[in-house]
């Protein structure tokens, strides 16, 4: 147990974008933002591949007019690349000789949606397990309350977004400046311990996972459950994501 301390951060997990405005943290907090597969694997990826940055969007409508105006575009509806896009929402689509250097639109059936729920609340930094120790030594550095938000599913809860977020808490929790009362938060911890002895064989479990492989788009699990293949911690700084605070 990790009850809450005077002198520590407040650690909190949300499920889902539609539990978002109940959360118990209401002040000086960073939210991180999570959808393992595959929105923030892939922001992460896109970064650490050199893109300048990204502008998220909540709707295909808006990622279309911001296309027809010039800029990359990625978009994908129910895990498909809709017809207008550049990219899907792989990861291995951003590679470095694609988005070196450019700006890049960005829309996605949970992950973007779920960021723009949380917009106008705490500062938003992008968490997959590529960067998790780069983000945990990041939130620590900031001494401030974090929420972990799960884009989950259509704002269902969904298994890879909630080990994400045991897996960062219980991170956050061993470093000794956070606390919690939070049961989600415990709840994703038991989760991630039961998970990670074989984390890719618990996937199997997960509704997302065989979405993807009916779509054949299922390359990318391994790598998104790889850890730390990247230092690059996103920030959005409400309008866009970059690799830094301004």
């Amino acid at each position: 147990m990790n009850p809450v301390k005077d002198n520590s951060c407040c650690l909190e997990v949300c499920f889902s974008p539609k539990l978002f405005p109940e959360i118990l943290t209401k002040e000086n907090f960073i939210v991180v933002l999570v959808d393992i597969l595959r929105a923030t694997t892939t922001i992460c990826t896109a970064f650490e591949n050199g893109v300048k940055a990204i502008i998220p969007v909540a709707s295909a409508e808006e990622a279309r007019l911001l296309k027809a105006q010039g800029y990359l575009v990625a978009s994908e509806q129910d895990g498909k690349k809709l017809d207008f896009a550049d990219f899907g929402n792989s990861a291995f689509s951003f590679t470095r000789e694609l988005v070196e250097g450019k700006t890049l639109v960005y829309c996605t059936t949970n992950g973007t949606r779920a960021l723009e729920g949380a917009k106008h609340s705490g500062q938003i930094v992008i968490g997959a397990f590529i960067n998790i120790s780069a983000l945990t030594g990041w939130l620590v550095g900031k001494g401030k309350n974090v929420v972990i938000l799960c884009s989950g599913w259509k704002n269902k809860f969904c298994l890879e977004d909630a080990l994400f977020a045991g897996a960062l808490s219980n991170r956050l929790l061993e470093s000794g400046k956070f606390s919690t009362n939070c049961d989600s938060a415990h709840a994703s911890i038991d989760l991630w311990n039961l998970a990670k002895p074989d984390i890719l064989k618990y996937l199997e479990k997960a509704a997302h996972r065989h979405r993807l492989k009916r779509l054949g788009l299922d390359d990318v699990i391994p790598y998104s459950f790889t850890l730390d293949l990247t230092k690059v911690v996103p920030v959005f700084n409400g309008k866009k994501i970059n690799m830094n605070e301004e």
